[in-house]
């Protein structure tokens, strides 16, 4: 048998499927799919931005480590390290035909190197489907398995206000729904407004059309005669387009879908087991019989617990790296999740925490704006603009993380718990955002070890500026 490998990836859908819980929209081929292979309730991405996300996934690094910060089109220009080995690389080398379609948004490409690359950032999901027919029927004549991607467009914003590419001429294959703003259903992390219901609603017709897609591809992979020998993922790259979701790390962003069906194993699972991004690429390794095949990964193949339906104590815990999402929207924070709590650590927490170019000119955040109160969500504007060092939640009780525990007596012991768990996953990853007393630690490390004395906080005071040595 062939080992071959699918990898779908839906452009900004959070968790908006039937699969996952949403009532007001129909995702017949994604549950379909969900029920045929493994559903991963818990699974993280590491950032909840596109380009830097996608990174994650195709080197089983974060961000901070293999240098693809935020964006990488046009004047953002962020690129992941030379030295990173990728997906296409490795499986490239393990003599795999690789492929993608649709949207890339990584690079350079000399670190992205598919052996066919048919980049568009078209939404038409038939044409898509017609130019994964073709590679599939080449694969069919070739004796080398296949790693092929398929990036969809569908359901990331257009560069109108409030639109999701909706109103364009389609392949008759693709069906339109149109939906009607009273019938979606507002998520928690945004306020019911008629701004947001209206976005919704055309946000739920593009999502529908990803569903088609999905359908479309998963069909000639069938048609091909290809299904049984083939693994199949599909995932968003971050959460849903959105104030309170992309671009932040609160669980709107990046608390996502992940499906993975393997043949020959057990379908209709519903993991419970929190799982990272940076597992995708040790997966797809394992899968191609290929586990050593580079240097170490954060990640762990998921392989192994497809079929588990109980949480693991090996699997409740997951970190998370943010820095970049446009280049003029730097606000550095790292997370821990687990089960139950979730830590931030906001570097540059005195910065105000920055607007994306597309959400700060929605129409839902310029109805946001006008309304008094301006809630976001249950968080208000101050709080989601101005945001502290550390955050501390009890998802158990607010799911939405607006009760910041960070400066609750009761909860120090926790977080102590998390702080000496950031410190040591950021030291085990070489991270640059670690901070002491205001400066890079990884900066000055070479004056640490000369003698340099750092006091022991993440912030410059400048009211008490000593280190404690004098002349």
């Amino acid at each position: 048998m062939a080992r071959n490998i699918l990898l779908l990836i839906a452009d900004d859908l959070g968790r908006m499927t039937g699969c996952y819980g949403e009532t007001a929209i129909r995702t017949p081929n994604i549950d379909a799919l969900a029920a045929s292979g493994t559903r991963f309730d818990m699974a993280f991405t590491s950032t909840a931005s596109c380009s830097a996300s996608r990174s994650v996934v195709y080197s089983g690094l974060h961000t901070h480590e293999n240098g693809q910060y935020g964006l990488n089109h046009d004047h953002h220009h962020f690129i992941t390290f030379a030295h990173v080995e990728t997906a296409p690389t490795l499986l490239g080398a393990a003599g795999y035909r690789t492929g993608i379609i649709g949207k890339v948004h990584v690079g350079p490409d000399a670190v992205y190197p598919w052996e066919s690359r048919e980049e568009s950032a078209t939404r038409d999901v038939a044409w898509v489907a017609d130019r994964a027919k073709a590679f599939f029927d080449r694969a069919a004549d070739d004796t080398r398995p296949f790693f092929l991607t398929i990036g969809f467009t569908d359901p990331h914003r257009d560069w109108t206000r409030g639109g999701f590419g909706n109103d364009q001429e389609f392949d008759p294959r693709v069906e339109r729904r149109r939906f009607a703003p009273r019938d979606v259903a507002v998520p928690s992390f945004l306020p019911d407004i008629p701004e947001v219901r209206a976005e919704l609603a055309s946000y739920y017709e593009s999502v529908d059309r990803l569903d088609q897609g999905v359908g479309l591809v998963l069909q000639e992979l069938a048609k091909a005669g290809l299904g049984d020998e083939t693994l199949v993922c599909f995932l968003s790259d971050n959460g849903a387009p959105f104030l309170n979701s992309k671009t932040t790390l609160y669980d709107a962003g990046i608390h996502l879908p992940l499906i993975v069906r393997a043949p020959g194993r057990k379908a209709g699972i519903a993991s419970p087991n929190l799982v990272s991004f940076t597992d995708i690429l040790p997966s797809f390794l394992d899968w191609a019989g290929h586990r050593g095949v580079s240097g170490p990964r954060r990640g762990r193949s998921l392989l192994p617990i497809l079929e588990e339906t109980e949480l693991l104590p090996d699997r409740q815990l997951v970190f998370g790296s943010h820095t970049f999402h446009e280049i003029t929207n730097y606000y550095p924070t790292r997370f821990i999740r687990t089960p139950r709590y979730k830590y931030h650590r906001n570097v540059a927490w005195k910065l105000d925490f920055p607007f994306s170019g597309d959400l700060y000119g929605s129409l839902s955040w310029e109805g946001m704006r006008n309304r008094e109160p301006v809630m976001i969500g249950r968080r208000p504007l101050k709080a989601y603009i101005e945001r502290p060092p550390e955050e501390l939640y009890d998802l158990e009780s607010d799911p939405e993380e607006v009760e910041n525990l960070a400066t609750d007596p009761s909860h120090a012991r926790l977080l102590a718990e998390m702080r000496s768990l950031m410190e040591d996953w950021q030291r085990d990853t070489g991270d640059p955002w670690l901070y002491r007393d205001g400066i890079s630690l990884r900066a000055v490390t070479h004056h640490v070890e000369a003698g340099l004395s750092l006091p022991d906080r993440y912030d410059f005071d400048v009211d008490d500026p000593g280190n404690g040595r004098n002349g």
